[in-house]
């Protein structure tokens, strides 16, 4: 029988979803699969989407565990909607997600896991392998399972349980082979992470292998496919994950400004990364502490800022709420400190590995009294790092608590970034005061009459010394002042010092459509999709729609009213029930400002967004 010879097909994206238990290795596998493209040199953008419970019920729905890819040779902004491969690794995987391939595309199952037992975990009555009901896709059943014992039975050194959990490799040769993948880094990156248990090196590697020979000679997989390298600007690029990005802003913005780095935090989800990360750098000066709770982590940050160092303080919503009384001590001592909030679905403990855009309210207003901060909002993996280096610039400059707000989606997420040379970076000038002058008389709460910024007098300073703490301060000597006049002029002060920031951020830019009919207005880390969706309509032909997106939040950019008044309607994109939209109705009157919201953990979708947009225009 002469053999069929098979296609190679040159694709311009791909979107490839891995799925099964918490235990399966989908993140590793998914990660894998992202790290091999990007050295390929295809752009990218992620999605892992896992459950919150440490361990859930094995084959559980509500235990699946996901990883999304997207690839492509050309801009990739969003880890995109229609799955064109589905990995699931169990029938949960397989139900959970099966809504998100469209008809004629390809799903692969390990069907070692189609268990009667399994099925009615997964809430199936019949077989989805034997009822016809993935029919209209094309089904790839493999026993992986299966598949990896007898690739490992000569590897000596290995229990059952871990020749069972080496399946996801298995997974994920196939997938090297059907889009023309090299096994290579992944191989070395067994090597280096294993290498003090030979045999797992061993083990991984037979299985990845095996895997991407299975789909070399499965009949039933006619064609491979291949995605060219995207064309990126000129530089040296590596994948990096949202909150790595942010940890290593602050890196260098500890090395630009001169200042050794304090982070005090207390970990928890989905923030827990960025103390991991500055915790690894101690050869650069960080000085890291893991504190018993959430108070005593921003209360240790505000003590390295009254001592002199870069201080930030991680957290996510609930820890937020408790950071609050603390964080109005900063202000009202107008310390610099950056405060990192990775937000979640909420409220309360809500959802812990889910995302969300739920915070901004708390992030403006969510402190006693009058205690304006400024507000910053990163919106994609890469620029995390862009906006941590910002937030502890402005912090610095202008002495006052500074919220940078990421999210889940993209803390999490991982992007190509163009690594950067500190020596390019913006300078960042403290205002520190290093000597103290014993002829002349210095306050403490003298400010520059431009921007309104204090001086930052370090303890032990001669000549230096003054008073500090949370009672309301005399405007000038910081001494402890009642005086009613005095606490009104330094509450308008504080709010001001605040508002003069406009001067010394970007003004805001409309992508696409300058003015016309429909602006589509975001902020944070819904950047990527809304930018995704205007753009295929811009190529449809649509040209009187454009794109505002925010990263300054408080206080806005000096231009944003003059930029929404150039459209008819506004509608306000965000992952929450409407808290951006509500500020600017509170900001800027005779609007035409509708909202569009989803609060379900999950990130926009393109083609949701592209059907809403449309309804808006027609």
């Amino acid at each position: 029988m002469k053999e069929k010879k098979r296609v190679q097909k040159e694709l311009e994206t791909v979107i490839v979803r891995f799925v099964g238990d918490s235990g399966d290795g989908m993140q590793l596998t998914g990660s894998q699969f992202s790290d091999t493209s990007a050295m390929f040199g295809n752009d990218i953008a992620t999605f892992p989407n896992f459950p919150a419970e440490i361990r859930a019920p094995q084959g559980s729905l509500y235990g699946v565990s996901g990883f999304q890819v997207h690839i492509g040779s050309v801009e990739i902004s969003t880890p995109g909607d229609n799955v064109d491969l589905l990995v699931a690794m169990n029938p949960a995987g397989l139900k959970t997600n099966l809504q998100a391939v469209h008809p004629g595309h390809t799903i692969i199952v390990d069907t070692d896991s189609f268990t009667r037992k399994n099925l009615e975990k997964a809430l199936y009555k019949e077989n989805p392998l034997e009822d016809g009901s993935l029919d209209n896709y094309r089904v790839l059943e493999v026993s992986m399972t299966s598949l990896t014992k007898e690739a490992l039975k000569e590897v000596k050194g290995l229990d059952n349980k871990t020749i069972t959990r080496s399946k996801n490799m298995f997974a994920l040769g196939m997938v090297y082979w059907m889009y023309s993948r090299s096994t290579k880094h992944t191989i070395d990156f067994f090597k280096k992470k294993f290498k003090s248990k030979p045999e797992l090196i061993e083990a991984n590697t037979k299985v990845l292998n095996a895997g991407f020979y299975y789909a070399e000679t499965l009949e039933l997989i006619p064609n491979s496919y291949t995605v060219a390298p995207a064309k990126m600007a000129s530089g040296t690029y590596r994948i990096i994950m949202g909150n790595t990005a942010t940890a290593w802003g602050f890196l260098a913005a500890a090395e630009k400004s001169g200042l050794e780095l304090f982070l005090g935090s207390y970990p928890i989800t989905p923030a827990s990364d960025i103390l991991h990360e500055l915790a690894k750098n101690k050869h650069f000066g960080v000085k890291t502490f893991q504190a018993e709770d959430e108070i005593a982590g921003i209360t240790s940050a505000i003590g390295a800022a009254f001592a002199g160092d870069l201080a930030i303080t991680t957290t996510s919503g609930p820890g937020m709420a408790l950071k609050g009384e603390a964080l109005g001590l900063a202000m009202i001592l107008e310390l610099p400190l950056v405060v990192v909030n990775v937000q979640r679905g909420g409220p309360s403990t809500g959802l812990p590995t889910k995302t969300e855009q739920s915070d901004l309210l708390q992030a403006l207003y969510g402190r006693n009294g009058e205690s304006p901060l400024i507000v910053l909002a990163a919106s994609s993996p890469a620029n995390c790092f862009k906006y941590a280096f910002e937030a502890a610039k402005l912090a610095l400059e202008h002495m006052t608590p500074v919220i940078l707000l990421s999210d889940g989606y993209i803390a999490n997420g991982s992007a190509p970034w163009k690594i950067q040379k500190v020596s390019e970076m913006p300078e960042i000038n403290t205002k520190k005061k290093v000597s103290g002058d014993l002829q002349s008389t210095w306050n403490p709460y003298d400010r520059n009459p431009e921007n309104l910024v204090r001086e930052w007098a370090i303890p032990g300073t001669a000549n230096l010394e003054h008073r500090l703490g949370g009672l309301e301060k005399d405007k000038s000597t910081g001494q402890v002042s009642y005086d009613p006049e005095n606490h009104e002029e330094m509450t308008r002060l504080r709010s001001e010092k605040v508002k003069r920031v406009a001067d010394y951020i970007p003004e805001s830019k409309v992508e696409f459509a300058s003015k016309g009919d429909l602006l589509v207005v975001g902020w944070g880390g819904t950047s990527g999709t809304l930018y995704a969706a205007v753009k295929n309509l811009k190529k449809e032909g649509l040209k009187t729609i454009g794109l505002l997106h925010f990263n300054y939040l408080n206080p806005l950019p000096k231009n944003t009213g003059e930029l929404l008044s150039n459209f008819k309607k506004i509608i306000v994109c965000e992952l929450n029930t409407g808290q951006f939209a509500s500020v600017l109705r509170n900001n800027f009157q005779g609007l035409q400002i509708v909202q569009y919201n989803k609060v379900q953990g999950l990130p926009f979708g393109n083609s949701e967004l592209i059907e809403v947009f449309k309804s808006h225009l027609s």
